[in-house]
């Protein structure tokens, strides 16, 4: 079914090889509630619970495309939801961190994410907005969730020459997929590359709990 989802992905736009690659190996229906597995390949977001989605095929594969992975970055993930791109990052980075404010979605992503044979990610319950400032600065910074604006903290923990995509938009709203690449002299330029709808992101009151 995979094979058949990137297939479907290529006809589409998606042009990198690497991320049709992943998309065919790593089973979308394994991150998504079993009464909803036999939609799993459909090209649209799916609940997970808890108010949360798996985003749009099409829009994880270009969010990832963009961000222009070779297999030597350290990546940094807001919102790990289901764990579906949370494993596609795995197979085309060096190593991934990723960060849930939700404790049940994050230790359902632990356990599928698990059962992939997947060992490069380390996973945190807590407040996105804040990133992961001990494992910082990251060569890549990839949001799944809506802000009005791109924190001010993850931009500062993109490492000079990376890039950082995210939603950008009030939730109510049509938002911006938005690029920020960081400068050597750390300079940012942004760019709004489509209209997209995401869940908003949340914040913690309470500190990051390490899952592994």
């Amino acid at each position: 079914m995979s094979a058949d989802l990137a297939e479907s992905l290529a006809r589409m736009g998606i042009r990198d090889p690497r991320v049709l690659e992943a998309v065919a190996e790593v089973p979308r229906e394994a991150f998504v509630p079993e009464r909803l597995r036999g939609e799993a390949d459909a090209d649209r977001p799916l609940p997970i619970g808890h108010g949360q989605t798996i985003s749009q095929p099409l829009v994880v594969a270009f969010m990832t495309e963009r961000l222009g992975l070779t297999g030597s970055e350290r990546v940094l993930e807001i919102g790990t939801g289901s764990g579906y791109q949370t494993a596609l990052l795995a197979r085309l980075a060096l190593e991934v961190f990723s960060i849930e404010i939700i404790p049940e979605l994050s230790a359902r992503a632990a356990a599928a994410l698990a059962a992939q044979g997947i060992r490069n990610v380390h996973l945190r319950v807590g407040d996105g907005a804040a990133g992961w400032p001990e494992a910082a600065p990251f060569d890549r910074i990839l949001v799944t969730a809506a802000a009005p604006e791109v924190p001010d903290a993850l931009v500062a923990q993109l490492r000079a020459a990376g890039r950082l995509i995210a939603p950008v938009g009030e939730v109510e709203e049509l938002q911006q997929l938005r690029l920020v690449e960081k400068g050597a002299a750390g300079t940012t330029l942004a760019t709004d590359l489509l209209p997209v709808r995401f869940v908003p992101l949340t914040h913690a009151g309470s500190g990051a709990d390490d899952l592994r």
